[in-house]
Order: structure tokens, then C-alpha cells, then sequence
């Protein structure tokens, strides 16, 4: 078991999305992004099933449906499905990939 503080993974940087992994094993991998407004995850696709919990601020969920995302939006996703994120406001998720992208 492994206890996670996510008001310890709060960095922001002005150039890219910041990315910490925060756990990883075989079966599952969790990951925090920040994004300061106007940042961007790209659009990509993984070989693997990913839920994204939306921790803080408010963002548009890029992929093959665009939709507004919030405070407490949680999207489930299955193998292969395109997905990214656009920050409107400073924004926080949590990402958890199963199995790990290799």
C-alpha cells in the first residue's frame, strides 16, 4: 500500500505541462499533470485503459469527443481511445493508466 499527498505534487511550470509519476507498478500506473491556463496535452492514444480525475480548474477533454471538464470530472477510457486535455484555467488531474504504458 502507498499513501499519496497530492497537495505535494502542486508544481506548475510556464513551458510545458508538468508531469510526476506517482506510482507505478505492473498492473497500473498513476500520474499528476498540472497545467498552467492554455497548455496542452496533446491528443494520443495509449494501449491501455485510463480514468483522469480532474483535481482542480477547468479545461476542455480533447479526443474523439470534445466536451468542458471541471472540478471532480472524472472520464474513463478504454484501450486505444484518443485523449488530451486543454487547460482553460490553471488545471490538475490525476491519470491512472492500466495496464503502465510502455
Amino acid at each position: 500500500m502507498k499513501l499519496i499527498d497530492l497537495s505535494k505534487a502542486a508544481q506548475f511550470t510556464k513551458d510545458k505541462p508538468h508531469r510526476q509519476s506517482l506510482y507505478e507498478s505492473r498492473n497500473l500506473q498513476v500520474v499528476c499533470f498540472n497545467l498552467e491556463a492554455g497548455q496542452e496535452l496533446p491528443v494520443h492514444c495509449l494501449d491501455a485503459e485510463v480514468a483522469i480525475l480532474i483535481l482542480e480548474g477547468e479545461g476542455d477533454f480533447l479526443g474523439g469527443k470534445e466536451m468542458p471538464v471541471k472540478e471532480g470530472s472524472l472520464i474513463v477510457l478504454p484501450a486505444c481511445a484518443p485523449h488530451g486535455l486543454k487547460a482553460r484555467t490553471r488545471l490538475r488531474l490525476v491519470a491512472f493508466v492500466a495496464p503502465p504504458a510502455e
